[in-house]
This record gives C-alpha cells, structure tokens and sequence, in this order.
C-alpha cells in the first residue's frame, strides 16, 4: 500500500480510503465489519464517513453508518491505527429535513451540534478529518453546471465557520479541517483567510473525480497541488459504472443502480459510450476496467487518497488491489484519447 500525506500535516494516510455510505442500508454490521477488517489487514489505514449516511438518507438510517464503524473500533480497540474522516451536512431543505430541519448553517452552534452527534456515534474523542459536506452558500455542486447568482445568498462568513472550527481543534475534537464539493473560490477563499486570520487551514478537498469528470483539472487540481491540500477523490468508478457491470443496459442484482435508478449522474448516453471504450481498453491491456479506472485517479499528482466503495468482498479487494497498478504510457495515452473524444460527460 502506498502512503501520502494528508495535506500539510504529518499523517500519512493510505492511497485507498475506505468508503461507507452503504454500510447501514445495503450492507449490514456483520458485512461492513468484514470489509473494516480485510482493508486494514491490506493496509488502508484512511476511512470517510458523514452524519448524513447512510445512503440514499433518510430520516431511518440517519447516522446509521457513523454507528456501525463506532462499533466496530470498540469492539476492535484500534482507534490508534485509523484516519477518521467525517463531515457536517450542509443545507438541505425540503429534500433532507431530518437533520437540523434542512438549515444546516456553518456556525458554531451548528458545528457543535454535528461533531457532538458524530462523536458519540463514533464511541471516540476526536476525528481526525472533519469536512463540510457541501457549500452552504448558493454555488454549484452535485454536477450542476451554470452558476446562478442568487437574489437573497446569505451565508455563515467564512472566517466566523473557521472561528468556529479553531474552537472544535482547540477543544481536541478535530485534529484537521477539509472541505467537499467546493469550488476553486471557496477553496481558496478558505486558505486565504486562515493565512490571514491564524486560523486552521484546510488539507483537503473531497470531491468527485473519475474518468468520466475529470473537471477537478480545472482550477482545483492546481489549487491541491500548490496549496498542500490534495483532493480526497470520491466516486472514481462514478457509482461504479466504470467498472462496465451496467453496459448494454445490464442492471445486475443487488447493484447500487438497480436499487437506485435515479442516480443517473454517470449514466448519459455519452457517459456509456465512453465507459465502454475505457472498459475495451482496459481489456486489450489484460487490466480489470475498475482497476484501470482507479488506477488512473491514484497517479494524479494533485490526489492524496482515493475514496472507494463496494457492496461485497470481491469488489472491494479489486478495488484496494488497484493501489499496486501502474499504468503504462501506452495505456495513459490510450485514456487521454477517450477523453478527448468525449471530455467530461459526467460533470
């Protein structure tokens, strides 16, 4: 397994970080302990999780998931051996009510609540990693595309969100600060004002990035890059279509996009005739499509760890086994061809 470091800090955290938002829905305790046990065995030392999983959320298995892993680092006694990375929600009336009536603000109050909620979920003292979920302020994010100002945008000042999560680090509830689905305004906006102000500055970036939305390039990728504060790539199969388990309109049992067809982010009909073509490549080269896909997310430069998900043991020890890929020049020229036949067709 190789190791980075997380952001500017002295962590090293594993290149494969271990997802969990199913853990809680389409996966029970006994299956998420089985997947916690067999990637730390494999050296993955790095796991993400959110006050708002499992998913999709609701009211019924909200926290559901920061519950399980709580559990399992009692029963294994191996908090010293983890990263823990959580996150705060972030606005979302009228589609996720349950948690703070959908009027998540970033203040401290707020905050306080969320880290204390995940806390005590997670039967630990500290989280090492703690994110927003997604901006609370009017942005885009979720893949939307065309930014629309809004007529009434009123947000928690960045620096008072920061004021506020120097108070949770200095309390000893978090060790370090990230952020997901930002924009290059916001990441900087947040670095620019910790270097200001002396408050903590962020060391992350979550946000998507596979071969199917390499937009990360555009802006953020430079940002990790000189800033120190790598991007936490989460979808790199893009809900696991790049690993061509749904080509032909194939919709396997028990698959995410079966149970869940309304994802239909990584589904385009550009998006499949890309993944099709990746998935040939892959296999010309005598490489799995879904390590080919990983792999490529694990040799950015800019990346500090990629964040995979799996429903059952097999896809997860492909998954974790693509940290020991290397891509051949042939191979990477091969991708960036698909790429610019059919550049980013799910943004």
């Amino acid at each position: 397994m190789e190791y980075r470091k997380l952001g500017n800090t002295d962590i090293d955290v594993s290149v494969i970080c271990l997802g969990s938002m199913t853990w809680g829905q389409q996966n029970r305790q006994l299956e998420a302990f089985e997947q916690m046990d067999y990637a730390l065995a494999h050296g993955v030392n790095f796991l993400d999780t959110a006050e708002m999983y499992s998913i999709p959320p609701s009211a019924d298995t909200q926290g559901s998931t920061e519950t399980i892993i709580g559990s399992w680092l009692k029963s294994r006694s191996n908090r010293d051996r983890i990263i823990l990375a959580s996150k705060i929600a972030g606005p979302a009336e009228g589609w996720m009510d349950h948690i703070r009536k959908g009027r998540t603000r970033f203040n401290r109050a707020h905050l306080e609540e969320a880290i204390n909620g995940s806390l005590r979920r997670l039967q630990t003292d500290y989280i090492d990693l703690y994110q927003l979920h997604w901006p609370e302020r009017n942005t885009n994010y979720f893949g939307q595309l065309g930014f629309t100002p809004a007529e009434e945008d009123e947000f928690t000042p960045i620096a008072e969100t920061l004021e506020a999560l120097d108070s949770l680090v200095t309390s000893g509830k978090i060790r370090h600060i990230g952020l997901s689905n930002e924009t290059p305004w916001g990441i900087m906006r947040f670095l620019e004002l910790a270097v200001r102000l002396n408050l903590p500055r962020i060391v992350t970036v979550q946000n998507p990035y596979n071969l199917l939305n390499r937009s990360y390039e555009v802006g953020g990728a430079e940002i990790s890059w000189r800033e120190h504060c790598g991007l936490l790539a989460y979808s790199p199969l893009g809900f696991g279509v790049l690993s061509g388990k749904y080509l032909g309109g194939a919709r396997p049992m028990g698959a995410r996009l079966t149970l869940f067809p309304d994802y239909t982010r990584y589904s385009s009909p550009v998006a499949e005739k890309a993944t099709a073509e990746y998935a040939a490549l892959a296999r010309r080269h005598d490489l799995d499509p879904a390590q080919m896909a990983l792999a490529y997310v694990n040799s950015r430069p800019f990346l500090t760890s990629s964040i995979i998900g799996a429903t059952t043991m097999d896809q997860l020890a492909t998954n974790i086994a693509s940290a020991d890929v290397r891509l051949s020049g042939e191979i990477l020229a091969g991708i960036q061809a698909i790429h610019e036949a059919h550049p980013n067709p799910s943004p």
